[in-house]
């Protein structure tokens, strides 16, 4: 099934601002899959020809970038996307057993979608925020220092369609979709709201002011060589 006339109309209008800003078309792979996503939930059969289609690829060329990274689903995604850090440092701090709550909690296993259509759940890679583990990301927005309650408590508010605030990022959870379309490079204006760095992310910087810490100063022509690199024979 092709997408009917309006969407596909609106779908070129939008292709046409991602690919012009590049200087050669097919580096505009990425986000034109982020804006497909953005319109069906997922990376479609549809949306795979769309793209090949618009930047003069082979339906095979551009499934097999959409298979490479794990953002792109090709199948329904949920309204929200449940990712639970279980790398290292979060699965010691709780991160397993905050995946293992919500996998009982929904009834879904990774990867799956609830019945419902409103929640995928999947375990994911570090997220680089370990100074809050253990974290999980709705939507690659971040909530920090969860626990199975807090998890399953943020699970319920979006079910009873209650106002939800990531930890860091926008005063409100955006959708699946609507989030796809910013990673697609079209701006929601909702950058500069929320906090970007928390306490825990600055306290090193901060502890470097109190007691006067810098890093050594970088030297002049390029980093120095281990001794031994300059003509010297090593002993």
């Amino acid at each position: 099934m092709s997408y009917d006339t309006g969407t596909r109309q609106s779908l070129e209008r939008d292709a046409a601002q991602v690919v012009a800003r590049y200087p050669k078309p097919r580096s505009a792979i990425l986000p034109l899959l982020h804006l497909v996503q953005s319109v069906d939930g997922f990376v479609s059969p549809d949306g795979i020809e769309f793209v090949a289609d618009t930047l003069g690829m082979t339906t095979s060329e551009v499934s097999a970038v959409a298979t490479f990274y794990t953002q792109f689903k090709r199948q329904p995604n949920g309204t929200y996307n449940l990712g639970v850090c279980t790398t290292a440092l979060c699965a010691i701090m709780g991160g397993d057993a905050i995946y293992e709550r919500l996998r009982e909690y929904l009834g879904i296993e990774d990867g799956q979608t609830t019945g419902d259509g409103m929640f995928t759940l999947e375990r994911i890679e570090c997220n680089a925020a370990c100074d809050y583990a253990p974290v999980m990301m709705a939507n690659w927005e971040f909530f920090d220092n969860q626990t199975p309650e807090s998890a399953v408590a943020l699970v319920d508010a979006l079910r009873a369609g209650k106002p939800v605030a990531p930890t860091r990022g926008p005063d409100k959870l955006p959708t699946f979709k609507e989030n796809e379309r910013v990673l697609a490079g079209f701006p929601d204006g909702k950058a500069d709201q929320g906090a970007s760095a928390g306490e825990s992310s600055v306290r090193g910087a901060e502890l470097a002011d109190e007691k006067g810490w810098a890093a050594p100063p970088y030297p002049a022509g390029g980093a120095a060589a281990p001794k031994g690199t300059k003509g010297e024979e090593r002993k």
